[in-house]
């Protein structure tokens, strides 16, 4: 028997998400969530998820599992195993998934059940929830689901250029039935409406009007103490194991994938003043373009000055963004995946160091506001300019840049996040029952 249900609590927070150790901005919003409901006074919090092998055998882009932080003494990291055999090809998974919510949610205990990623989490929830309250037994649940853009991108706007209809209205119409019914930025929200406006029209439901109605934004939450908190004397132990200097370095930290721009990056740095000015650029991430980025590196003419990190724990990415000379995130759109928000850069500007430099694609003008340079889309040379800006700008001018972008990231820390969707919560389950 685990810690928590040694006794039984009195109020239960339960997240569904793709968690630890995927690579993902929204993994660690799940925790931060989380953290954040121990200090909000929920006694027992749990994080529903996959089991590791899962995660590995679907080819996701994971950390390695001894860079993984422990959570704090209070939240427990369920992964239900599969349910069947092989003569169920696919769904055995999401039927441990499900079924374990259903076990948690007929105890009669007062529950706020959210999800990350509509597909498969919240509809997921959305299907215990209704299995629950048919088993006879107390359930006292508020659901919450959060759009985060690629479950829209990846599912719903498929299902739209194909024109399967019942695969995009399944999404919506779980969606739509949760208690509170969120998008992470307000581009995913115009997103949302926007797919479910074209299903609308073809098939003359009315998913949008719904959607305008119901959905709310709630940008990611964010451990802002963490980085606010960073030892300047690790910091410099972190760089020097890494064979790095504070202001030696351009540095990208996030996924290795075609949207995140990497080879525009790789790119711009050969074509600015960098290299020759003894500034290395740092790529630390892993995913689907890896092998394909260190190829592209080695035939720079400064292939040398090129390091790829595919082994950074969570611990220490606050220390290599304080000792950048920029933090660059040349994200750009694409058919599988466009960014909505932009987490990484979040983090980047309350760890401090110099400035980053990114596009507005998706949400990530909402993460950044106007602290951040701008380049367009798909141009190497536009990085390299911003790069030679940021090598000419004086300590004042980095510090005056590192210090407004800090300030405007305070606004995502992950208490405030969680206050204001629990006061959404409140106001659904306080809500007077129509007569």
């Amino acid at each position: 028997m685990d810690p928590i249900t040694a006794a039984r609590p009195d109020r239960r927070l339960v997240i569904v998400v793709r968690a630890d150790p995927v690579i993902c901005g929204h993994s660690g919003e799940a925790r931060n969530l989380a953290e954040a409901a121990l200090q909000r006074g929920f006694d027992e919090v749990r994080i529903v998820t996959w089991p590791v092998e899962r995660l590995q055998e679907a080819g996701l882009p994971l950390k390695p599992l001894d860079g993984v932080m422990p959570y704090s003494p209070g939240i427990v990291v369920d992964r239900p195993g599969p349910v069947g055999d092989y003569k169920v090809p696919d769904g055995r998974y999401l039927a441990g998934l499900t079924g374990r919510l259903v076990e948690l949610f007929t105890d009669g205990v007062p529950t706020v059940a959210m999800s990350l990623y509509l597909s498969p989490h919240a509809t997921a929830v959305a299907d215990a929830v209704a299995v629950a309250r048919r088993t006879g037994l107390p359930v006292d649940v508020v659901t919450v689901a959060e759009a985060v853009g690629s479950d829209v991108t990846n599912v719903v706007r498929e299902c739209v250029q194909e024109d399967r209809f019942g695969a995009a209205a399944h999404v919506l119409a779980q969606y739509l039935s949760h208690d509170v019914v969120l998008a992470v930025s307000q581009y995913t929200r115009d997103l949302v409406i926007t797919e479910a406006a074209a299903i609308d029209a073809r098939h003359g439901t009315r998913f949008a009007e719904q959607c305008r109605e119901r959905v709310a934004v709630s940008y990611p939450a964010i451990d802002v103490g963490t980085y606010l908190a960073r030892d300047e004397d690790e910091t410099d132990r972190v760089l020097a194991d890494r064979g790095l200097t504070r202001d030696g370095y351009v540095l990208f930290l996030s996924r290795l994938a075609h949207a995140k721009g990497v080879d525009d990056l790789i790119d711009g740095y050969v074509r600015s003043g960098a290299p020759a000015a003894g500034r290395r650029l740092v790529i630390a991430g892993n995913g689907p373009q890896a092998a394909e980025l260190r190829a592209h590196a080695a035939r720079t003419p400064v292939a040398g000055l090129i390091t790829f990190l595919d082994d950074v724990p969570d611990d220490e990415k606050g220390h290599l963004m304080a000792g950048c000379t920029a933090f660059v995130l040349p994200s750009k759109p694409r058919p599988e995946f466009i960014e909505t928000f932009g987490i990484a850069l979040v983090e980047k500007m309350l760890s401090g160091g110099g400035p980053v430099i990114t596009t507005v694609t998706g949400g990530i003008g909402e993460a950044v506001g106007d602290t951040a340079i701008i380049v367009p889309v798909d141009s190497p040379d536009a990085i390299a300019a911003a790069l030679d800006d940021v090598l000419t700008m004086d300590r004042a001018d980095r510090a005056a840049w590192a210090e407004r972008a800090r300030e405007y990231a305070l606004r995502f820390d992950r208490v405030v996040v969680l206050d204001r969707i629990l006061d959404q919560v409140a106001a659904v389950r306080w809500a007077p029952v129509p007569v």
